[in-house]
Formats: structure tokens, sequence, C-alpha cells
């Protein structure tokens, strides 16, 4: 059951509150000078305050209800107060409405009015809490996660791609192949690392091979390996990737370009873990983990004759599709702040503008762009214009590529910034794209002092 602070000097108007919450199933606690409601705060779980604006028979300046409101406001900045009174000023009302006040509501009040604001305040308040226990819960989980597996230094929030690290930690220790597909620069050699470092075979060596990378004429010998002699240039012979990778994990990635006489080979090799080096007829011996990778469509490659489907299932025993970064947003300024160097640190501004972009090239291009800003950055804070990124330029409400909302900057982000600053609220609200009087409107909402040097 929801719980109602009544915050008023005039016990008639408590009494009567406490009634009509009664008759909707409210539990109330009414208070009558604010040093009790404060206490009582402090003490008690609450879903919504009312307050009036004045306490005792001549004051009508609405001083103490500022107080309080403000007092509740630092003690919790997101329970929703509603402001009662018939005796302040309009302008009080205003400035406390925009400070954070959920309503404002003269006496007599009107009872239907009332209890349907009260109603709607109490479902957006356990909705926010809905959604504060899900964030600690999940945070719990990826930090049980972090601290049993080798995450190999990945960074993530989003829920799509706690999936996938909790599966690739689960088949890690499965003797098995394992294909990694998504879009290119999504994470898919990240992904291949993760499944290394928690496999059986960790200790044993992690070879990687980018088969799109490798001519045609050269593939055989680069994983097989090659006699001296075997081609033009083969002065002595060479061990290949397999050879290399014996007794631990061999990573080809862009495994949808390798030619069909190579899969034939690679078939074999995954079927018996035997292969000829070129130029060779003597049979050798490998024990290998095999993980691949590949952005293409296998599916439709087997459909049009240039990808084996036997080398498919063989590779496919388990899948694990990387999303791209513009499906997980919550990702963006997690993945943005690893790559920033000691020296560099975002705007709040800058972190918009991060986010309110699509990504199409995924970590590899926020990676490539955060690493130009802080060679580029004129000091330690970046500013978008230093982030390089297209202009995105919206409609209200809407959002752009499924990208998240731009962050609200919280009562620890004011601080900081403001400490960072010396106080001086024009260059605060420059680093937060903000207005001056938008700053100090969410300062107001969190109970922050809005003073500021008159050097300014």
């Amino acid at each position: 059951m929801a719980t109602v602070l009544i915050v008023d000097d005039n016990r008639a108007v408590c009494m009567a509150l406490e009634v009509l919450f009664a008759l909707h199933g409210l539990k109330t606690h009414s208070r009558y000078t604010p040093a009790e409601a404060i206490e009582f705060l402090e003490n008690e779980d609450v879903d919504l305050v009312i307050q009036d604006m004045n306490f005792g028979a001549d004051t009508t300046s609405g001083e103490d209800g500022i107080k309080l409101f403000h007092a509740i406001r630092e003690s919790d900045p997101d329970l929703p107060v509603i402001l009662l009174t018939g005796w302040t000023h309009l302008e009080h009302a205003v400035e406390l409405m925009r400070a954070g006040a959920a309503d404002y509501l003269g006496k007599p009040w009107d009872d239907a009015k009332l209890i349907t604001t009260v109603h709607n305040l109490l479902k957006l308040r356990q909705a926010t809490r809905e959604n504060q226990r899900l964030r600690s819960a999940r945070k719990a989980v990826r930090t049980r996660v972090a601290g049993a597996f080798d995450l190999a230094g990945l960074v993530y929030e989003s829920d799509a791609m706690h999936e996938i690290v909790t599966l690739a930690t689960r088949v890690a220790h499965a003797d098995v192949p394992v294909l990694i597909t998504g879009p290119n620069g999504a994470g898919k050699e990240k992904i291949a690392e993760i499944v290394q470092a928690n496999s059986s075979v960790a200790d044993g060596p992690f070879i990687r091979v980018n088969v799109g990378a490798l001519p045609q004429e050269l593939m055989s010998a680069e994983l097989f390996g090659a006699e001296a002699g075997a081609f033009t240039g083969a002065q002595k012979a060479r061990v290949g990737r397999f050879e290399a990778a014996d007794g631990g994990t061999l990573f080809l990635d862009e495994i949808g370009t390798l030619s069909l006489e190579g899969q034939v080979k690679l078939l074999r090799v995954l079927q018996t873990g035997q292969f000829e080096r070129l130029g060779s007829t003597q049979t050798r011996s490998v024990k290998v983990r095999v993980v691949s990778a590949t952005n293409a469509d296998l599916r439709a490659a087997i459909s049009a004759g240039t990808f084996r489907e036997d080398l498919y299932y063989r590779l496919n025993v388990i899948e694990l599709r990387v999303p791209p970064l513009r499906d997980r947003p919550d990702d963006v300024l997690v993945t943005a702040r690893a790559f920033l160097d000691n020296a560099h640190r975002l705007s709040f501004e800058a972190e918009r503008a991060l986010l309110a972009y699509p990504w199409p090239g995924n970590v590899r291009e926020l990676q490539n762009c955060v690493r130009r800003a802080c060679l580029l950055a004129a000091g330690e804070v970046i500013q978008p214009r230093e982030l390089g990124l297209p202009v995105v330029n919206e409609k209200p409400g809407e959002a752009h590529h499924g990208a998240q909302p731009l962050p609200e900057p919280d009562r620890e982000t004011l601080q900081a910034v403001l400490a960072r600053s010396g106080g001086v609220i024009a260059t605060a609200a420059r680093e937060l794209g903000l207005s001056r009087q938008a700053l100090y409107r969410r300062m107001e909402k969190f109970g922050l002092q809005k003073s500021e040097p008159a050097t300014e």
C-alpha cells in the first residue's frame, strides 16, 4: 500500500485529507511542522508528500514551505511533492515547480483532481523504483560475471551484450567450434577472446587469422604451413597457423571469404585434426579449438554455392550473434569512456552527441572517434566539435536510428561539473550543453546552492 505524508499546521486539513485518501486505499501520515516532517522522512518510507507552504497563523510568505521543499529534495530528489496552499505568491509556486515540485494546488482543493494527481504520481513513483531495482539487479549480475570470468577487458551495460557474454562464458569450456556473427566492428573478436580466456585451453596459444586479408594463393600455406621449395619464394619450411595454435585456440575471422579449396581442407582438420603442409605428404595431427567469425550471411552463401553446407554446420555448433552498436545504446558511453586516455574526459554535451549518432561502423568507429578526439582536444574536456560527428537533426520526440534519449544530468554529475568549473555557472553550463537558466533549474531540483564567483 502506498504511503502519503501530509504536512500542514492545520489539523482539520490533515484530517480531511486522511479521510479522502483512506476512501481510495491510501495509507496516510500527518505531521504539523517542517521539523516533524523531516524527522519522519528520515525514518519511514514515503511514496508522496503533500505539503503546505505556510506554517503559522500569521505567516503568508511561503518561506517555510520553500525551505521544507528543498530539504525534502535534498533527502530524496525523486520523491514527488505536491504543494498545497492558499496564501503563497504565485512566483514561489512557479519557482518550486521548476525546481521539481510535482504539482501545485490551491485551497480549497478539488477532491477528484487531487486524487487523480496522486494516483498518477504514485504510478510514476512505482515505475521509477522498479527501474532502479532492475538497474541494481542488472549491475549486481554483471559484477558477479566480471568477478567469476575473464572478460578480456570488455565493458558493457546493455542486456543484449550481457546475454552474449553470459553465453560465451557458458560455452567456453565445451570443446566445440563456435561461430560468432555480427556486423563489422561490433566486437566479434572481443567475444572470441572471452571464449578463449575462459576455455580449458586458456593457457595455450591464441592465434588470430584474418582470412579476408590473406591472398587466396597463400591461404593454404598460411593455415597449414609449407615445406621449403613448395612455391616460389619458399626458401625454408613454414609452420602454419593450425600448428602454431596446437593446444590452444585458432580464431578465423571473416571465415566467409575462405575459398572452396580452403574450405575442404578446413573441414578435414575439423573432422580429423589432421592435415599436410603444402608440398609435403606427411600427415600431421593437432588439437585446436576453432572459433570463427563472419559478417556475411553464410546461409545465403550456401544457397549461392560459395560456402559448403557441411562446413557451416561443423563451424556452427554454437552461434554467438553480436548485435550492432545502434541496437545497444546503453553500451555507447561506457565503451567510449574506456577508450579515453588518462588525460581526457568527455563533456556532457559530447556524451549527448555520442548517444545521438547511429554508429554505422559500430565499436570500431567509436574507438577511432574517441581516440581522434583525444588527439585534437584543445583541453582535457572533449567537446562535440572534436568528435567530428555529423550533426543529427531530430524532430521533437523522435529517436534517431534507435538511439536512446539524451541523458539528463543527475545530482552527482552536476556536483562534479560545478566543482571542475570552480562554481562558475557559465562554464558549467557550457560543459553540460545547457543554458544558464536550465542549469539553475536543475540545481534547484537537487537543492544545490546556486552561487558563483562575482568575476564571471
